[in-house]
């Protein structure tokens, strides 16, 4: 209990009050410690102040109290959001594969499509099974050049086997261009200028077959890397001096994609850099 202060002893002698109330009977005032004094009895009662440990409990009740219904709310809340984001990734998932399928069936189409390569007439350059990427725009814009490998649509006079709609070989000669096989040396010659083929699979000549062509406007003179084991322009110079349409391109190889050890971009080879255009 909190001390009250003691109210001094009168000393004898000393006389009361002119109204007759003894000056040292009057209630003792609280202390500066006390709040809230009453005088019921006559006397001081002093009121626990804010260092009261009982006033502090049971002023915590209703704070602990509230405090357990903000969280469980909040935790209420969390559960029904994690629950709403589950059901919303379920309902969008058919949308994303949707949207997938159709960006994939466009690029497909109109942008960028893989080829997977059957043969060895493009050796060294492809390999069997090889899988390469074409851009099947880019001659949308401009035509093939010398030195690019393309995919193509063979022309009916190549009398091509069932099954086999797709050729892919390097662009030799291009509208305009005068080439020959061969010079004294052995070389295939494009408007007068020796072409130095360093892609040939090995062993390989540039030509066994003996030609002399002038390529039409529009058209291009294809031969396969493999020279030994290539059916191209060479074998089908009936129709067309074994030419084929620039209309019939389906894109241009740019990159083999697999095997992943064999990944690597299908750049022009130098030597068709010097070759001059034709007169």
């Amino acid at each position: 209990m909190p001390e009250t202060d003691q109210s001094p002893t009168p000393e004898r002698g000393e006389s009361s009050s002119p109204n007759g109330e003894d000056p040292h009977n009057k209630p003792t005032p609280a202390s500066a410690g006390d709040v809230g004094a009453t005088q019921a009895d006559g006397g001081v009662r002093p009121v626990s102040g804010v260092s009261d440990p009982a006033a502090t409990q049971q002023a915590g009740h209703p704070v602990s109290a509230e405090r357990a219904v903000t969280e469980k709310t909040a935790a209420d809340k969390a559960k029904k959001e994690a629950a709403k984001r589950k059901r919303s990734f379920w309902l969008e998932l058919p949308i994303l594969v949707l949207v997938a399928v159709i960006v994939a069936v466009v690029v497909r189409t109109f942008f960028l499509q893989t080829f997977y390569i059957p043969s060895s007439s493009m050796e060294k350059t492809l390999l069997p099974n090889d899988r390469v990427l074409v851009n099947k725009v880019i001659y949308d814009f401009r035509d093939p050049h010398r030195g690019e490998v393309v995919v193509f649509e063979p022309p009916k006079t190549w009398d091509v086997p069932d099954g086999k709609d797709d050729y892919i070989k390097r662009v030799i000669g291009v509208g305009g261009d005068h080439i020959v096989c061969c010079d004294d040396d052995g070389r295939i010659t494009i408007n007068g200028k020796a072409l130095k083929e360093t892609y040939l699979y090995p062993g390989n000549k540039p030509s066994n077959q003996r030609f002399d062509v002038t390529v039409p406007k529009g058209r291009l003179f294809v031969m396969g890397d493999h020279r030994a084991g290539s059916s191209d322009s060479r074998f089908h110079m009936n129709a067309d001096q074994g030419t084929i349409s620039v209309d019939s391109v389906v894109g241009r190889a740019f990159s083999v994609f697999w095997p992943l050890d064999r990944a690597k971009m299908l750049s022009v080879p130098d030597e068709f850099n010097d070759i001059p255009d034709p007169k």
